[in-house]
């Protein structure tokens, strides 16, 4: 049977005449900063004083030494961080030259000293450049010239850290005779039977050519053997009534074990490989109708309303995201009643760790293939690592059943048509032959169970522009860019593949990554931690639309920031939602963060929950009610993603400004499973138009909708006046309730635990209370806090 050795001890990183120790899987960021090297780059400036680490040449170094009886020994890396020469005992191994593959050289028989020896990136680049010519990028970094993890090189939301290393796992494989060298289980089901088409090759020692071989599959008791004779075979298992894996909400999420056994022809094991599946159909259904052309997916036969959030890598260091970190941020994702998750083409194929979690939540993921906001050169030595990045990538990935679309890339087909690509490239290659040729072939041959999408956005067609909101999918960026957020509403794309607003991290996340800085929206820490264009300069107009914009209170701007980035998402999901099966999904700009920063993440750096989160959270639910503006009027929609129909009434209340009830109506309002249903508003409870003495409530089954019709600053809201009340939590002293009674309307109360505890939490987000009305919020982490504590956590929007 093969043998395994891990090569995860007895590293060295050569920097200057000095040996550090290194750690595998790591980098050379990570060793220096362990080593007390650099100073963290995450912290304050630190940053821009270590440009210089991704620009130098980085070795590391081990003895390898290895004693086996079998006939083979293989060196193996499942990634190495990019542009590497690889020696042993002085003598070469072999080049890489793509951090998103893995690698395999025969040292049978060879010991010695084992050297990689990284080039920097940027000199990688530039010999690639020098060879295809010029690219246009949004970014001025050469990403786009090497198969390395492009944030790297710095984004809006990210850090310029280029890093070397060895990233993923490193070890040697000894085996004899065959070992399995690829596995692709084709999954599909039909009516009551599931079926899985096991596509096997194997690699073959000397010794072990011609052979006769013997595999078996096993999976749900269903089992195929057959006896191999060349490298390839095909084994079929017939699963009678399988449980179907469904995204969540909409079923339960059954995995089965399948099972591979390779054994020569007496019987002896020579390999082995095991992975969980599901059975479950994907479609994707791009059908014309009257608004367009559709983007919807369909799982089981079911179509659905796609509630996601687009992820970005969850460090800047990927090889410092631990299984245990995954499953944290992805149940978090679940916990928002996110179903969705995209992978951004802009930073890497997450391990595999990150897709066994999805396939347990129950999150459906779109996997991007690594190409985002620049023009790619289609030559060699460029085209030959994507063929194989793709194949290598198709392959490990397609066994999970959380996997449901392939997408090309992210805004470069958009790019070429609005970004000044056309003329600059003067006819150049610049990737569409990857995303309309080579992409969709692999797929096609290697995992043809799934859809494909060229890009995204994508219309589907060069008929229509490439970010046409009435055809695919669409990226929705003017309205963060130059307009209020209740903009979202003027158009009903058919699918929104990305949109978001900013806001801050949370205070404690501030404070730690800018130690000492007297805080304020343009400190020099802030503006350092804030990497979009002009990106303080559209937080303040996004706040001063609706408050006044306050001066020289840090406080207060970071409420209104918050506060407003949860509105502004909330704003486009609401109308979005309320326009289903138009409009078949939202995908939200972003989860999380890979460093503390302003940007539009729901989970800052450090992992704190912004208000967006708990604002996801209520408009990703099942069930939502919301106030729409109409051609004629107000319209309340019921949107009921669960399958059960939802009857109920809905208390429409018209109150003045102070809270005093001024007119009621009930609705009786019946929406079918998975359906809308929108009725209009009664005149007599509709606030006048542009009233700013009254405003709108619906309840419903603990469900809450708002509609005011002006904006803050220009409604006549009194001073909120509320009561607090901390409550411990029997036997748990790490946990309080904070108990808020309002004595007048209170909009948007939040409480920051972080300001309490900075490992604190909280369970709910900004919430409006009526006068009379009391909130109970659970806090943990917080240990014993009294009501003073309490007060200067909690913020509101306030007449001022």
């Amino acid at each position: 049977m093969k043998d395994v050795t891990q090569l995860t001890e007895g590293w060295s990183l050569r920097h200057g005449e000095e040996l550090l120790e290194a750690a595998v899987p790591g980098c050379v960021h990570t060793d220096l900063l362990t080593a007390g090297a650099i100073p963290d780059p995450f912290i304050g400036h630190n940053e821009t004083g270590l440009a210089w680490v991704g620009r130098r040449a980085w070795t590391y170094t081990r003895p390898l030494a290895h004693a086996t009886g079998h006939e083979r020994t293989d060196l193996v890396f499942d990634g190495l961080d990019t542009a590497a020469d690889i020696t042993l005992d002085g003598r070469p191994l072999g080049t890489t030259r793509n951090m998103h593959r893995r690698h395999r050289f025969d040292v049978t028989g060879r010991t010695g000293e084992l050297e990689v020896r990284f080039a920097s990136a940027y000199d990688e680049a530039a010999a690639v450049r020098a060879v295809t010519g010029e690219r246009p990028n949004v970014y001025p970094e050469p990403s786009q010239y090497i198969r390395k993890m492009a944030c790297n090189f710095g984004w809006d939301w990210g850090p310029t850290l280029v890093t070397a290393g060895i990233w993923r796992p490193v070890r040697l494989e000894h085996w004899s005779t065959a070992r399995i060298d690829d596995v692709r289980p084709v999954v599909t089901v039909d009516q009551d039977r599931g079926r899985v088409d096991v596509h096997l090759g194997v690699e073959r020692t000397e010794r072990g050519q011609g052979r006769a071989l013997r595999v078996e599959a096993r999976v749900a008791g269903a089992r195929a053997e057959a006896v191999l004779t060349g490298d390839e075979v095909t084994l079929r298992l017939e699963v009678s009534d399988p449980r179907l894996w469904w995204p969540r909400g909409y079923g339960e999420q059954p995995l089965y074990d399948l099972h591979i056994a390779l054994s020569d022809d007496e019987g002896r094991p020579l390999d082995s490989w095991e992975r969980r599946i599901g059975f479950r159909t994907v479609e994707l259904d791009r059908s014309a109708d009257e608004h367009g052309t559709g983007f919807t997916l369909v799982v089981n036969g079911v179509r659905i309303f796609a509630r996601g959030v687009n992820w970005i890598p969850d460090d800047a260091f990927p090889s410092r995201v631990t299984p245990e970190r995954y499953r944290t941020r992805l149940t978090q994702a679940a916990g928002a009643n996110i179903d969705l998750v995209r992978v951004w083409g802009g930073g890497i194929y997450e391990d595999d760790a990150f897709y066994d979690v999805c396939d347990e939540l129950g999150l459906m993921v779109w996997q991007d293939f690594l190409f985002a906001c620049s023009a790619y050169p289609e030559e060699q030595p460029l085209r030959g690592e994507v063929e194989a990045e793709a194949r290598d990538n198709v392959v490990r990935l397609m066994s999970h059943a959380s996997l449901v679309l392939w997408n090309g890339n992210n805004e470069n087909l958009w790019g070429f048509r609005d970004w000044d690509w056309e003329g600059a490239l003067a006819g150049d290659s610049w990737g569409e032959g990857y995303y309309l040729g080579l992409l969709p072939r692999i797929v096609a041959e290697l995992d043809p169970t799934r859809p494909y999408t060229a890009g995204s956005p994508w219309s589907g067609t060069w008929d229509h522009h490439p970010n046409d909101p009435a055809h695919g999918t669409h990226h929705s960026w003017e309205v963060w860019n130059r307009q209020d957020y209740a903009e979202y509403r003027a158009s009903v794309p058919r699918f929104v593949a990305e949109f978001g607003w900013q806001a801050p991290p949370a205070q404690a996340t501030l404070r730690r990554a800018l130690p000492g800085e007297r805080l304020a929206p343009d400190s020099p820490g802030m503006l350092h931690h804030q990497k979009a264009e002009d990106g303080n300069g559209k937080l303040d107009r996004g706040v001063a639309r609706h408050f006044p914009l306050p001066e020289g209170d840090f406080d207060r701007w970071h409420y209104l920031t918050q506060l407003v980035q949860a509105r502004a998402v909330a704003a486009g999901i609401e109308h979005w939602r309320s326009h289903w099966p138009v409009c078949a999904g939202t995908v939200v700009w972003q989860l999380n963060d890979c460093w503390p920063v302003t940007s539009w993440s729901a989970i800052d750096g450090d992992g704190r929950l912004k208000p967006l989160y708990h604002e996801l959270r209520r408009v990703y639910a099942d069930r939502l009610l919301t106030v729409q503006p109409d051609a004629d009027g107000l319209v309340l929609a019921a949107v009921n993603q669960s399958a059960t129909a939802w009857r109920t009434a809905v208390t429409l209340r018209r109150c003045a400004a102070d809270g005093t009830l001024l007119r009621e109506s009930v609705l009786d309002v019946a929406a079918a499973p998975r359906s809308v249903a929108r009725v209009p508003v009664p005149r007599e409870v509709a606030p006048a138009e542009r009233s700013a003495k009254e405003f709108l409530v619906a309840d419903a089954d603990g469900l809450r909708a708002l509609h005011f019709p002006v904006a803050d600053k220009d409604f006549a809201c009194p001073r909120s006046v509320y009561e607090v009340g901390v409550e411990p939590v029997e036997g748990r002293e790490d946990r309080v309730d904070v108990v808020v009674t309002a004595r007048t309307l209170v909009r948007d109360l939040l409480l920051q635990p972080d300001r309490l505890a900075p490992a604190a939490v909280c369970d709910r987000g900004p919430q409006t209370l009526l006068p009379g009305e009391r909130t109970r919020i659970r806090v943990t982490g917080c240990g014993p806090v009294g009501e003073q504590d309490v007060r200067a956590a909690l913020y509101c929007v306030d007449a001022t």
